[in-house]
């Protein structure tokens, strides 16, 4: 009888400790690394699976043309982010299958509607450690989504160190960035504080390991693209638009608000959307025709291959041809990509976000969510899945219960948020 073989041990670029889990298993299937086993957990779960229901940016059925009904989902967008990762992270030395894990995790822990819920959900939950989608992401992974128990209860999908560090782009608490305190962005709550000290026992402080950079810039890629191309399939976006100057400033100031560093002059901006405007792909006079749409897609592509090799050929001038992993290298993105893509940013901000029709519907999203907080806290368990009644049930004290509540609603749809929402409130 033969003796199946052993689990292939991870890449001579990653150390042994790199593929411990939280919890020790044995692999059920030899012939996989501990990568590709991360890898096909996510693309399982149900965390993952729920995505297909959350906004992106551009809202299902509010296109402004009959035949685009398929603006994407922060599912799509994940798995468009992955491609983008695997493709970028192997050019680089990495493991495919660990930075496409990374990339499939970083949007699970996002709530119905998005930063608009985050936002409503930090609010509600100040008191009890807040609530941040990134946070959010490694509790639901080391703890929320139902495959591996201990005697203390649920590890989560129990993935390896190297994926959960992968999947971590703030790698501190509430409170604690490394530059700014006063920022709302962190990656893990006080009493997920264990298992995160253990995914960091090696890191060096509160740096990002190269798996997370390049899942950051491949989120940033893949976002910036694309919702560029859901706004001009919606008639949100005119690329003429961008000839206009007064257009072009009002682009630059939400730049300058949101995107890019204090003190950037906008000027810097101006030259790198002539940058864009000047290549032949660039999107010009898109009205919606077959034609149209195959430019536009090829224009996604340019732009992807571009942001992708401006920051492969950055960062192996700096570092040369080895493979970098880990804490061996930082990413290094050009700072003429960095800036044309805040300016994609910024104009799907601009002419999507900022339109009045979706200001009304964030509202409506924000007060949603806090009558929701607000009827569960009321009424719990009355309303909670089984999961989270069992969770509330044992809670010891009312901080904890709270958090169960933040999360249950963060595990919701947009659909199912609305849904309960109208079940508990008598609301429609």
């Amino acid at each position: 009888m033969a003796v199946p073989a052993p689990a292939p041990a991870p890449s001579a670029a990653y150390d042994p400790a790199s593929a411990d889990r939280w919890a020790p298993e044995p692999d059920k299937r030899p012939g996989r690394t501990a990568f590709q086993r991360d890898r096909a957990r996510i693309l399982h779960s149900a965390a993952l699976r729920r995505l297909a229901g959350k906004t992106q940016v551009v809202t299902p059925g509010t296109s402004a043309q009959a035949w685009d009904a398929s603006p994407r989902t922060r599912l799509t967008h994940s798995l468009e982010c992955a491609q983008v990762g695997r493709e970028l992270g192997a050019a680089l030395g990495c493991d495919p299958d660990l930075v496409e894990a990374a990339c499939l995790s970083h949007d699970l822990g996002h709530p119905p509607f998005g930063h608009n819920g985050e936002q409503a959900l930090n609010e509600f939950a100040d008191d009890c450690g807040g609530f941040e989608g990134n946070a959010q992401s490694l509790r639901l992974l080391t703890r929320i989504e139902p495959k591996r128990f201990t005697p203390e209860g649920s590890v989560g999908l129990n993935l390896t160190r190297a994926a959960l560090d992968a999947a971590t782009k703030y790698p501190w608490p509430r409170g604690a960035h490394p530059t700014d305190p006063a920022s709302p962005k962190f990656g893990v709550y006080e009493d997920d504080r264990p298992v995160f000290d253990w995914v960091r026992k090696e890191a060096p402080g509160t740096r990002t390991c190269f798996e997370a950079q390049v899942m950051d810039w491949s989120d940033d890629v893949a976002y910036s693209v694309h919702d560029v191309e859901d706004g001009l399939h919606a008639g949100h976006i005119d690329p003429d638009w961008l000839y206009a100057e007064a257009e072009r400033q009002e682009v630059f100031a939400v730049a300058v608000g949101r995107y890019v560093p204090a003190g950037t002059d906008p000027a810097e901006l101006a030259a790198a959307l002539d940058r864009l405007q000047g290549e032949e792909w660039w999107p010009h006079g898109y009205d919606g025709t077959a034609v149209a749409q195959a430019r536009l897609k090829d224009a996604t592509s340019q732009l992807i291959g571009r942001f992708c090799l401006a920051a492969e050929s950055a960062t192996r001038e700096r570092y040369g041809t080895g493979r970098l992993t880990r804490y061996g290298a930082e990413l290094v993105v050009p700072r003429a990509a960095r800036m044309e893509c805040a300016v994609l940013k910024s104009i799907a901000h601009r002419y999507v976000m900022q339109r009045a029709e979706q200001e009304r519907i964030r509202a409506e999203q924000r007060i949603i969510v806090a009558e929701l907080a607000e009827a569960l806290t009321a009424r719990a368990p009355e309303g909670l899945d089984p999961q989270f009644r069992a969770l509330f049930d044992t809670a010891g004290d009312d901080h904890a219960r709270k958090r169960v509540i933040v999360d249950q609603i963060a595990s919701l749809t947009d659909a199912s948020a609305r849904s309960l929402h109208a079940r508990l409130t008598g609301r429609m």
